[in-house]
């Protein structure tokens, strides 16, 4: 059985030598035996572990479904997750497995594949919550409170939907820089439901805000739709991974791996209520 092999984006240039701009197909990833695959190191979305094995909903998914098409081995390296589209964009992997939130905004530089997961937002708090925080509104009540958020993220655009300043954000480069941002400087941290819960997991000084409200935005709570990046220009890859992928949501298999990264029967069902067009448009 082909292992899932992790590599930086400098060995991966050496080994590929110059990049073309033609775009890659199914048959050349299947007759060059890989294909390149980025993750952001997000539990429980995608990460690496210690082996250098691939681990998390994206990877997971994502080796099923290659495997079904007969593409075998995934080459993964690690980024951050601001520098995904862009190393999407210069070539340096062939899609991104980050469960990134399909937004009108990522839709006009890269062409995504229907939903893979479905999840809402949450805090991360000094222990005890001493804000007494609920919400992001809650944040933009009190100008002198501070929130961090990864640069890249658009957990940024829904605090700033409800009213929070820029001079209260705070942009951090990673979730492995939330826990010592919340000690040090800033009264919480905002991202996804699953990406909080897993920093607040045996952690003395931080928790998780329980219960939580999930923003409302033009009217609606906001939930994210994460799926796969692909370049525009990859449109018969990017198609042939979408027709494998919506095929794969319909098996035991997809929903054992959704549910064993902890989301709820309710968050799996969740993700076909929304098509990845109608998210691309907004709505």
């Amino acid at each position: 059985m082909t292992m899932t092999k992790i590599a930086s984006l400098g060995a991966i240039a050496l080994s590929i030598g110059v990049t073309t701009a033609s775009a890659l197909t199914v048959e050349e990833a299947k007759s060059q035996g890989y294909i390149r695959a980025a993750t952001a190191n997000e539990v429980p979305y995608s990460y690496m572990q210690p082996d250098g094995t691939s681990a998390g909903i994206g990877p997971d998914v994502a080796n099923a479904v290659l495997k079904s098409m007969g593409i075998e081995e995934v080459n993964w390296t690690v980024t951050p997750f601001g520098t995904l589209i862009p190393g999407l964009k210069a070539r340096r992997f062939d899609f991104a497995a980050a469960e990134q939130n399909i937004s009108p905004e990522r839709c006009k530089q890269v062409a995504f594949t229907e939903p893979n997961s479905s999840y809402g937002e949450g805090l991360l708090v000094k222990k005890g919550n001493p804000k007494g925080l609920t919400t992001y509104a809650d944040i933009a009540k009190d100008p002198s409170l501070k929130v961090a958020v990864v640069s890249g993220a658009n957990n940024v655009d829904f605090l700033r939907a409800v009213g929070v300043k820029d001079e209260q954000i705070v942009f951090i480069p990673a979730n492995a820089d939330a826990i010592p941002t919340v000690q040090s400087r800033t009264d919480a941290y905002a991202a996804t439901e699953l990406t909080v819960s897993e920093l607040a997991k045996g952690q003395a000084n931080v928790e998780q805000v329980a219960p939580f409200k999930d923003p409302v935005v033009n009217g609606a709570p906001v939930r994210n739709y994460g799926g796969f990046a692909f370049r525009p220009e990859d449109k018969e890859l990017r198609d042939a991974f979408n027709t494998a992928l919506v095929a794969f949501r319909e098996t035991d298999d997809y929903k054992k791996i959704l549910g064993k990264y902890g989301l709820s029967e309710q968050s799996i069902a969740a993700t076909a209520q929304k098509n990845v067009a109608d998210l691309c448009a907004g709505k």
